[in-house]
């Protein structure tokens, strides 16, 4: 008898365990379904919409991606309309890059001095800081901007003020956070025997960080780069407020030029679903999501490079 209630009871044990098993796998299994779906949705409502500038307006692939006129009720001597995405890709580009190229110093020698030089500062006031400086919305960075930025380049080199350069302080500010962040984090996942093996054989901190540290962490500060560009790539309402939203190529630094993100968030609701007009802006914002992959999959394959040289 006293067998049998043994087994009885495991049997009773067992089977609400199994259960809630299966129903903790159905409904995490529903989650990544549910991310699935709505990612494959957005990529394929955004491609299929902007691959209908070409496939039903017929725009070719030349005069959208080499084209320098931005007017698309407009038609060209040759019957086209002016539908040329070449200055809003490199402003976009231009901005991008010019501010990673700012933004990066700043971040990188910043986290060096609170990772190796004053680690207790850095975890009791410097990430507070930094987190508060991710959570600050784009629109205030557009405001100092506009307010601070825009009258000093007017007043340094003259003109509007609005122009690639300025965008591109107000971008380097914006996403200095996030690679001083992840730069940090990169240089504090270096093993301390690194350190130490290179000071038993008579290296100083900063030879060490030069030639040993900064080494073993330059996957993750890449990725710190390349995440910082990807945000830049993709910001719209910040660069709108100080980039000048001129649809031409640009002609300096210092002159008012557009992004692929400005003129998306100007166009995007004064056209009627299915025009030209509309389908243009479509492709812009396919050209903007093919990036944000692009960006992506740099990453993973820093990632798995880096993870590669570590093992």
């Amino acid at each position: 008898m006293s067998s049998k209630s043994e087994s009885t009871a495991e049997v009773v044990g067992v089977s609400p365990k199994r259960g809630i098993e299966r129903r903790g796998q159905i409904i995490t299994g529903l989650c990544v379904t549910l991310v699935v779906v709505l990612v494959v949705t957005l990529i394929f409502m955004v491609c299929s919409r902007g691959l209908a500038t070409f496939t039903k307006d017929g725009i070719p692939l030349g005069s959208f991606f080499g084209g320098t006129t931005w007017n698309p009720h407009q038609n060209g001597a040759d019957g086209v309309p002016l539908v040329g995405a070449l200055p809003m890709i490199v402003g976009s580009f231009s901005v991008t890059l010019l501010s990673c190229l700012i933004a990066l110093p700043f971040a990188l020698g910043a986290s060096i001095f609170v990772v190796e030089i004053a680690p207790g500062f850095g975890n009791k006031i410097f990430r507070p800081l930094t987190e508060v400086l991710v959570g600050i919305p784009s629109v205030v960075f557009g405001l100092v901007g506009l307010g601070i930025v825009v009258p000093w380049m007017r007043g340094l080199v003259g003109g509007t003020g609005y122009g690639i350069l300025s965008a591109s302080i107000v971008l380097a500010f914006m996403i200095l956070p996030t690679i001083t962040s992840l730069s940090t984090d990169a240089l504090a996942a270096v093993p301390n025997s690194y350190r130490d093996g290179s000071y038993g054989l008579g290296c100083t901190r900063w030879q060490t960080i030069v030639g040993v540290v900064l080494p073993s962490a330059l996957p993750g500060i890449l990725t710190a780069v390349i995440m910082g560009m990807s945000r830049a790539f993709g910001e719209a309402l910040a660069v709108q407020m100080v980039i000048g939203n001129a649809a031409q190529m640009p002609q300096s630094l210092f002159t008012p030029a557009s992004t692929l993100t400005s003129v998306l968030t100007m166009g995007m609701g004064n056209e009627a679903m299915g025009t030209l007009s509309n389908d243009v802006l479509w492709a812009l914002a396919m050209v903007l999501l093919v990036m944000s992959l692009i960006f992506i999959l740099i990453v993973h394959l820093i990632g798995r490079k880096g993870a590669a040289k570590n093992d």
